[in-house]
């Protein structure tokens, strides 16, 4: 993904405006995510209209205030603005975490006519290869909200990891898939070991199901 602004520079909409000007910067903002490029300007009334929607939806899907991690969700303004402060001013409100490219970087018409862009508002959703994954989203956002991300995600075979504890990152599917069968082979195999030892008297105390269960938890 990074490839499609390699040799440009990106800004992130914060107070410093600072630039990722590098290819490895580029690829941490870019790479794995899905990345919207929204094609507007503030003197367009209906990118007015719809500014506030783009940005509640990024934000539900990217601030730790609603998620426990962010969506690998990317945003990059691609502005029509006629002038430079008409730019800025239209990304005044605009979430921090959005990226823009600069107003004299002409990348902004040519990416217009990449992706076919005939009217404003327009949101394309590319995944993280660079293919096109839908050409304009304003009235999935609009009717949807964040919930559509899931069905990109689904699209795009993106692997899910941003919405688990912390702590059921690295493990949670293969302890979920095989971990019953494992704990069931572990009881019976220290029952058969326990009457090859034993013959057919009762266990000593404490040496029942309990101890068992005792074991397993062990060796999770």
């Amino acid at each position: 993904m990074a490839s499609l602004f390699s040799g440009r520079v990106l800004i992130r909409n914060n107070s410093d405006q600072d630039e990722l000007d590098t290819e490895a910067e580029l690829s941490r903002r870019l790479e794995n995510r899905l990345v919207l490029l929204f094609f507007g300007s503030g003197s367009c009334p209906q990118c007015q209209a719809f500014a506030p929607i783009l940005r509640d939806f990024f934000v539900k899907l990217t601030d730790e205030f609603y998620v426990l991690r962010a969506a690998q969700l990317a945003l990059v303004y691609v502005s029509q603005d006629p002038t430079e402060e008409q730019q800025d001013l239209f990304l005044k409100d605009m979430p921090k975490k959005w990226l823009f490219l600069p107003f004299e970087d002409d990348l902004r018409r040519d990416l217009g006519r990449r992706f076919s862009v005939e009217r404003l508002p327009a949101v394309v959703v590319l995944k993280p290869g660079g293919d096109v994954l839908t050409r304009d989203a304003t009235e999935e956002i609009r009717r949807l909200g964040p919930a559509c991300f899931a069905n990109w995600q689904e699209a795009a075979e993106l692997l899910d990891r941003s919405f688990l504890q912390p702590e059921d990152l690295d493990d949670a599917a293969p302890r979920s898939l095989t971990e019953p069968l494992r704990r069931c082979k572990y009881r019976v195999d220290r029952a058969a070991r326990g009457k090859r030892g034993r013959g057919s008297g009762s266990p000593p105390e404490g040496e029942g199901e309990g101890g068992a269960e005792g074991g397993a938890g062990k060796l999770f």
